[in-house]
């Protein structure tokens, strides 16, 4: 006579950056900057502009896009997060 136990598996896995990962995080974009002794400078690479007119986006790590998906949904980037803080970017954890 065979039994059956219930399981409870918890999978915790480091994602790898392959060829293509790239569609599975959230970017980080430079939409401009401000310098030291001026006002702010756009860069023509806004996301919501991205979002509203259809037009690529190119974030911190080069991968440019058309930005449509919601980016809570999906981790960050650790090539955008490494360039960002080698900036001096503080970001949020979690």
């Amino acid at each position: 006579m065979s039994t059956q136990a219930d399981l409870d598996v918890n999978v915790e896995t480091t994602p790898l950056i392959d060829e293509g990962d790239h569609e599975r995080f959230t970017h980080i974009v430079l939409e401009g900057y401000t310098p030291k002794d001026g006002e702010f400078v756009p860069l023509d690479n806004s996301v919501v502009g991205g979002m509203i007119n259809a037009t690529p986006v190119k974030a911190l790590c080069g991968k440019v896009w058309v930005p449509g998906r919601d980016p809570q949904k999906y981790p960050l980037c650790p090539t955008c997060k490494e360039i960002a803080t080698s900036m001096g970017w503080s970001l949020p954890s979690g």
